[in-house]
């Protein structure tokens, strides 16, 4: 097992707030997969929990080294739960051959939000 890559990133939730009130349904299905969003949606406060999975989307790309772009688009990278809750990765299109290409065979991801912030951080692993 070899650490091919590790990312992080911060959000403020207002930011996420102010994109999804600006620009609604445009904004949360050109960033977040149907499955995030009938995650997130139903939650007293979404946007800590939108926030959260927009950072781990950042942080992943950073891991990768391409940023969020022309190798690596946001409905790529999806961040689901296993059945114990815990966040986990699932790679889509471009995504997963980029994850070829790189020998990664698991992206661990760890994400944290407060009422004013969001992170993530990814790590790769080959």
């Amino acid at each position: 097992m070899e650490i091919l890559g590790t990312g992080i990133d911060l959000v403020e939730n207002a930011r996420i707030a102010a994109s999804i009130e600006k620009f609604g349904d445009r904004f949360l299905h050109r960033i977040f997969t149907a499955n995030e969003i009938a995650y997130c949606a139903p939650k007293p406060n979404p946007v800590p929990h939108y926030a959260a999975r927009f950072a781990a989307k950042e942080a992943i790309s950073k891991a990768f080294g391409c940023g969020i772009g022309k190798t690596l688009g946001w409905l790529e990278m999806e961040v689901t739960n296993d059945e114990l809750g815990a966040p986990h990765v699932v790679l889509h299109g471009a995504g997963v051959e980029l994850a070829a290409a790189r020998g990664v065979r698991q992206i661990h991801v760890s994400l944290t939000h407060t009422d004013a912030y969001a992170a993530a951080n990814a790590l790769l692993v080959g």
